[in-house]
């Protein structure tokens, strides 16, 4: 699925990912690959737990899988094949002891707490539920208490900008108090290597997400990375070894 503003467009199966596009190709264009089941009903755990491992079996970048995790059991079952991170959103309003169960067993680093702002009237509401529930607490407030739990990142993304590779929404980052000290990665709009550098460039951001570059944009990812490193950020260069055998 592809979501526009949380607004959701198929475009294939794991089995058309894999036909179009080469895990072990893309791997040295990023540093992490994020995958959400962004499913509004009928979810099939067992169904994306599968996904997961096959995708690992070709990827060699760090994985971090979520959406629609309820209790610490999915988790685990997500963290035992082949992810090497949690992605929790509506859960860590809902039941943030289960949260916490999970770094107890698997350590804060494994958390990746998201979170979904929507822009009206100048103001950030927070959103849970595939963006359909507002948690009603103000969206600095929330980011505040999400500071304090035991969590090791923040994935903060704008359902404003989601899809529309216009560019990301660098307000958020105005929400954050100056003493906050999870790491942030900001996500939502980006669409070209400049989106990127720009947002990279503000030292309150640590990393940055992008789908377009991934699903629209042929090498775009590439072509990303290399545009990033032209700029003078600091990245690794990776050569690509395409279908060498490493074994």
């Amino acid at each position: 699925m592809l979501s526009r503003n949380f607004k959701l467009q198929r475009v294939g199966d794991y089995e058309w990912l894999a036909k179009n596009y080469k895990f072990s190709s893309i791997a040295f264009s990023i540093d992490e690959l994020v995958i959400i089941d962004v499913s509004r009903e009928n979810r099939n755990l067992s169904h994306f737990i599968e996904m997961i491992r096959n995708i690992t079996n070709d990827c060699f970048v760090p994985i971090t899988a979520g959406g629609g995790i309820n209790n610490l059991d999915d988790a685990s079952l997500l963290l035992k094949s082949g992810a090497d991170k949690v992605l929790l959103n509506s859960l860590l309003y809902k039941n943030p002891q289960e949260a916490t169960a999970v770094a107890n067993k698997f350590g804060n680093q494994s958390i990746v707490a998201s979170v979904d702002l929507k822009k009206e009237d100048n103001e950030y509401k927070v959103l849970i539920s595939n963006g359909s529930e507002d948690i009603n607490i103000p969206a600095k407030d929330w980011l505040e208490n999400l500071s304090r739990m035991n969590i090791g990142e923040v994935y903060l993304n704008s359902i404003n900008q989601d899809g529309t590779a216009q560019g990301l929404d660098l307000g958020m980052l105005d929400l954050l108090n100056k003493n906050f000290s999870v790491p942030l990665i900001l996500a939502g709009g980006a669409g070209h290597h400049n989106h990127l550098f720009e947002a990279l460039s503000d030292s309150r951001v640590d990393a940055v997400s992008t789908a377009h570059l991934f699903n629209f944009v042929g090498d775009g990812l590439k072509k990303c990375r290399e545009g990033l490193i032209t700029k003078g950020m600091s990245l690794a260069r990776w050569e690509d070894l395409g279908s060498l055998d490493l074994r």
